[in-house]
């Protein structure tokens, strides 16, 4: 409960900087990810418990959610069931992948502070919200919690996540200024949008199946690194896409 309180009353400050930064020396990605499977290939049917194809993602899957006062308050920030058709012949491993593709990249000075807006002329970048890669290609499903069960402070570690390795999400840089908050951030946390942001955010639920068991990767990489590393090596890939937003405006249109 003291963490509890104590985030919600840090809130307003420490979100102020989520802006989906990338670890150092890692590639920036503006609004889209790169194209990573070929034009004609395998597509995977991706399926998110409780998540409705173009629906808002539930609060219990968040990191923050809006509030009466405050603008918003803590969320329980589980990682929800993500299940895959298998891929196509060849696939040794698979990567999971949860990215906003609407994380303001510029004018980040304005996130959540009274009387200021970020409007949707704001550019964007993506914030990654989860990269899991070397899943074993006998796996199809990421049980619920099984990346992430709670909000940690200063981040989970790498070893509560409990298949796949878990790069540093972006998380990891978003919260480094802020010393109440900083950490590394592995496996999964869920969405935390702005409250004053008139922007939808767009969540995508990528499964990519890969023609090598191990990407090589380990320590806290980035969810950039873990992209970039992939290119040449995907064969299928697919998506289940929500939203979410913590502006009540946003939500009631949402919710129509």
């Amino acid at each position: 409960m003291k963490i509890h309180l104590m985030i919600a009353a840090l809130a307003g400050a420490a979100m102020a900087v989520v802006a989906g930064v990338a670890l150092a020396q890692a590639p920036t990605f503006l609004y889209s990810m790169p194209k990573l499977a070929p034009a004609a290939s395998h597509k995977l049917r991706v399926h998110v418990d409780s998540i409705k194809y173009g629906h808002m993602v539930p609060s219990e899957y968040a990191f923050c959610q809006a509030a009466a006062q405050g603008h918003f308050a803590p969320a329980a920030n589980k990682s929800p069931r993500i299940s895959w058709t298998k891929g196509p012949k060849g696939t040794k491993s698979y990567a999971v992948v949860v990215y906003d593709t609407d994380s303001p990249a510029e004018h980040r000075e304005l996130m959540n502070q009274e009387g200021k807006t970020l409007t949707a002329a704001v550019k964007r970048k993506i914030f990654f919200h989860m990269a899991l890669i070397d899943v074993s290609a006998n796996v199809t499903a990421l049980p619920e919690g099984a990346a992430s069960d709670a909000r940690v402070v200063h981040g989970k570690q790498a070893s509560a996540t409990k298949i796949g390795v878990p790069a540093a999400n972006s998380y990891t840089q978003a919260f480094a200024g802020n010393e109440a908050l900083k950490g590394t951030y592995y496996g999964y946390d869920g969405p935390c949008s702005p409250w004053n942001d008139e922007n939808t955010h767009h969540y995508h639920f990528t499964v990519y199946a890969l023609s090598v068991p191990s990407l090589g990767l380990s320590g806290d990489f980035s969810g950039e690194a873990a992209v970039a590393t992939m290119k040449g090596k995907v064969l299928a890939q697919g998506q289940l896409l929500g939203v979410y937003s913590t502006n009540p405006t946003v939500i009631a249109k949402l919710k129509k």
